[in-house]
């Protein structure tokens, strides 16, 4: 049930002029969900902060972060600190104070030094009953703590393009309602029916709904960026290379060697052309 002062519906979706982002940077995000226990997850960001000089020899700089489960947060700042890879969370409350046990604000995220923060995943929709105005409230006290949401989205079932355009600019426009223009903002589309399975949804599909989120982006002025989660690892972008400007890992960056694979692939295929040389 989300709080009375939570913005309406009316409030959410107004202000949605503002230019376009130029000059996207590309982007990689891994959730751990709850695969690791705190141990592991130690282990496994000394790992991803041993990129560091991988990070520094791409041919393109890639913004790369990594979302633990809350206990980590500590170590993540301790352990990632000079790398240049960021850190957040895997959900946030949509208060900043007050009588909701177990949960934890956005305000305490920034706190503990996290700059990202993921938002409305299909198994917080399907194992916690999460809604639309849930998700645009979540949204909205990320931003306003200075936080980027990770915006998830994508259709439940696979029926066609139309569809999972309809269904997942359903979720994004309320996702967006919560935060104003000029905000930064991450969505992840993520076809729930390709979230676990042996292969990524096909590149036309994903194509075709990047780019209607890259549009509803636009119309709500914020600065945003559009990746691909759902089986996706190494070999994925490439087939998808001037659609989306990255990619969401889940299990397939548990190797941090198929981490650093997908890393240079996205710095590869978004390179610019090298100019022609000199007659």
């Amino acid at each position: 049930m989300i709080p009375e002062n939570s913005p309406s519906a009316a409030a959410r979706l107004s202000g949605a002029s503002g230019p376009p982002e130029a000059g996207r940077r590309p982007v990689v995000g891994v959730s751990l969900k709850l695969y690791f226990g705190l141990a592991a997850t130690r282990t496994w960001l000394a790992d991803v902060a041993a990129l560091k000089g991988a990070l520094a020899e791409l041919p393109r700089p890639v913004d790369l972060f990594v979302l633990p489960s809350f206990p980590a947060l500590a170590d993540a700042r301790e352990l990632l600190a000079g790398t240049g890879v960021a850190y957040g969370a895997q959900d946030v409350h949509w208060a900043e104070s007050g009588a909701w046990t177990g949960e934890v604000s956005a305000g305490m995220l920034a706190e503990a030094g996290a700059r990202y923060v993921e938002v409305g995943h299909a198994e917080r929709r399907r194992n916690f009953g999460e809604t639309d105005a849930t998700v645009a409230a979540k949204t909205g006290a990320a931003v306003r703590a200075g936080l980027v949401p990770v915006i998830c989205a994508g259709e439940r079932h696979d029926n066609g393009r139309a569809q999972a355009v309809e269904e997942t600019l359903i979720q994004v426009r309320a996702a967006l309602g919560g935060a104003g223009p000029d905000s930064e903002v991450i969505v992840a589309y993520e076809p729930v029916w390709a979230i676990g399975a042996r292969e990524p949804a096909p590149a036309p599909h994903i194509r075709t709904v990047a780019s209607a989120v890259r549009t509803c982006l636009r119309d709500h002025g914020v600065r945003g960026r559009v990746v691909y989660g759902g089986t996706a690892g190494p070999g994925t972008f490439g087939r998808l290379a001037g659609s989306v400007d990255g990619l969401f890992l889940g299990r397939r960056a548990h190797d941090t060697a198929g981490l650093r694979q997908v890393l240079e692939e996205v710095a590869a295929a978004t390179a610019p052309a090298p100019l022609p040389l000199r007659p």
